[in-house]
């Protein structure tokens, strides 16, 4: 029996180190994988995918956010144990990290300036960047041993699990990647199109990319659904799916920016005739595309624009009111995921793609101009409705996502080339 367990002990370390068995077998070496969880069914199914896989699996709970909601909960703590339950399930080490000073430094505050200079940030696409992708990245490298880094994104690369493996970290942040576009590794689309979460993956790094490996990529959510309840992840199939602020959850978006920033009342005024309709507390309440509730008024009107030096919020009559679409806007140096802009559009300064600013919008032809700031001139071949300076323009080409810049300002809307008001307002707005 002790020499049974001898030999067992024996192989199982040859398996560890990757060593031949007895009879001249040999196995690959035994792959770890910190997979990130965060208390939802997504990641849940990615640990269990990687589990089968035979990976060396550990799960890792990143909290960034530690202040109580409005009902006095704090739902990091519930998220959290949720991680924890599915480990015990899985039989794999758990970790907690905290990023929270990180969170507040790298995103809140960020968050909170961007609503001040009038502008709407996305939170989750810098979560991702600054904190998911940049930090828990090196934490699963440098201080778990990790091969490679799993979420349970909806998204998927170029590379196979074996290449991610083969790329070992030589950095915190950047390796030994070659700067060339056709060394680049790509993200690509999901198989499940309405799930697809590369948007918020648009600002991630090369490096970080070519150390993750996305479970779920090629699964639709149905099925994912059906390998939790399989797994017995009953706990985290009740939940419903996170629509609040990255880490922060639902809130009451008023009540809560209010905390942050002092009221600065202004007025509501009407895009057409320029009479004021009402007053609000502050222009950062508002986004372009929101119903406006004005008090005395029966119809809906929305926000089409805002002036932040006199307080001004400009308000139409309608959801598809002609000022709320444009079909150009000018968009920040864009993050290429590949490092290097195309080469088409190096060479050409001209490019057709598609592009969204909004995770489940349909994608728009577009052509893009490099300028020579490097900037970028959106041309859209369809108008869409309340672009917004400060969300992020996002890129594609067929399934690739290329990346993403923040949307810098905007041409004229339908609206005021109808009013036939001149050239000058063709230049693009800056909500600074």
């Amino acid at each position: 029996r002790r020499r049974g367990e001898q030999r067992g002990k024996e192989e199982e370390e040859r398996l560890r180190l990757g060593g031949p068995l007895p009879g001249g077998m040999s196995l690959r070496p035994l792959r770890r994988v910190v997979c990130a969880l965060s208390g939802g069914v997504d990641s849940a199914v990615a640990a269990l995918l990687l589990r089968r896989k035979g990976y060396q699996v550990t799960g890792v709970f990143m909290k960034n956010w530690d202040l109580l909601d409005e009902h006095g909960a704090c739902t990091s703590d519930q998220d959290c144990e949720d991680a924890y339950r599915v480990c015990k399930m899985l039989n794999i080490p758990f970790h907690q990290i905290s990023y929270v000073k990180e969170y507040w430094h790298e995103v809140f505050s960020n968050l909170v300036k961007e609503y001040e200079m009038g502008r709407t940030p996305n939170p989750d696409i810098m979560c991702n960047k600054n904190i998911k992708f940049k930090y828990l990245l090196q934490f699963a490298v440098e201080m778990l041993g990790g091969d490679a880094m799993a979420t349970g994104h909806y998204a998927r690369t170029s590379q196979h699990d074996e290449e991610v493996f083969q790329n070992k970290p030589t950095g915190i942040t950047e390796d030994s990647y070659n700067n060339h576009c056709k060394d680049a590794v790509k993200l690509l689309q999901a198989a499940d199109t309405k799930k697809d979460q590369t948007f918020f993956l648009s600002q991630i790094s090369q490096h970080a990319l070519r150390h993750t490996i996305f479970p779920l990529g090629a699964l639709r959510k149905n099925v994912v659904k059906e390998l939790a309840a399989e797994a017995g992840f009953h706990h985290v199939l009740k939940r419903k799916e996170s629509m609040g602020i990255c880490f922060i959850g639902e809130r009451n978006f008023e009540n809560f920016i209010l905390e942050y920033l002092e009221p600065r009342p202004g007025n509501f005024v009407s895009i057409e005739d320029g009479k004021v309709m009402g007053t609000h507390k502050g222009w950062f309440l508002f986004t372009l595309g929101q119903r406006a509730r004005i008090g005395g008024q029966r119809d809906a009107w929305f926000v089409v624009d805002k002036e932040i030096n006199t307080g001004d919020v400009f308000v139409a009559p309608g959801t598809t009111h002609p000022a709320l679409y444009r079909n150009s806007l000018q968009i920040d140096p864009v993050h290429w995921i590949a490092q290097d802009a195309p080469l088409e559009l190096l060479r050409d300064r001209v490019m057709q793609c598609s592009f969204r600013f909004q995770h489940q919008m349909p994608l728009v032809p577009c052509q893009l101009i490099f300028n020579p700031d490097d900037t970028v001139w959106v041309t859209l071949a369809n108008p869409v409705r309340a672009a917004t300076p400060g969300q992020f323009a996002v890129l594609y080409k067929d399934q690739e996502c290329l990346g993403s810049g923040k949307i810098k300002g905007l041409g004229p809307s339908i609206y005021t080339l109808q009013q036939g008001e001149g050239a000058e307002l063709a230049r693009p707005r800056r909500l600074i």
